[in-house]
């Protein structure tokens, strides 16, 4: 059961929402942006980005609702998949996005007060990162924001549920931030 969930949940994150609609559009959106949200945002404009965005949490909360209905003690390995094929897709050369809304997708499931908390220490710190830092890195501001962010969504979930799958999101997450700025911020 844990082989397939992982499976599973890969196979959903490999599904980048971005991208299949920057093909759609004829273009893919890899050559310029990062497929997520604030990607397509750039790229495309808001209705793009909901509708990408739409997508993402979807894939999440899919993953999370496979492992809670087949082994509840395992969404981690849900948000492990999900996060992990987004990041690095088997259908798109293992070039993805961040990672950020399909895991958000899963803790919507899992853990909703430890999302609402964690969401609110993004929401502080992107425009501060926007203001002072964001040249100087060379990251995306949402990115960053999740990487302060989720430790502090540790401690949170820690407390009120949901660091399994926090753990594994963002471990995920941040090995995909660190190539990232290896790269320069590009995809």
């Amino acid at each position: 059961m844990p082989a397939l969930i992982l499976l599973t949940s890969y196979l959903l994150g490999s599904l980048v929402s971005g991208v299949l609609y920057s093909r759609a559009r004829g273009a893919d959106i890899r050559g310029r942006d990062l497929p997520g949200a604030s990607g397509t945002y750039r790229q495309y404009g808001a209705a793009a980005a909901a509708l990408v965005t739409g997508g993402d949490l979807l894939r999440g909360a899919l993953a999370a609702l496979l492992a809670q209905w087949a082994a509840p003690d395992l969404g981690w390995l849900a948000a492990l998949g999900v996060v992990l094929g987004h990041c690095y897709p088997v259908f798109f050369h293992f070039r993805g996005g961040a990672g950020i809304v399909p895991l958000i997708g899963v803790l919507l499931v899992t853990a909703p007060l430890t999302l609402l908390l964690t969401l609110g220490v993004a929401a502080l710190v992107i425009p501060a990162y926007r203001a002072w830092g964001q040249r100087r890195v060379g990251l995306n501001a949402v990115p960053f924001a999740a990487a302060v962010a989720v430790p502090l969504g540790m401690l949170f979930a820690a407390r009120y549920g949901g660091l399994p799958e926090l753990l594994a999101g963002g471990a995920v997450m941040a090995a995909r931030s660190l190539h990232l700025l290896r790269r320069g911020g590009a995809a």
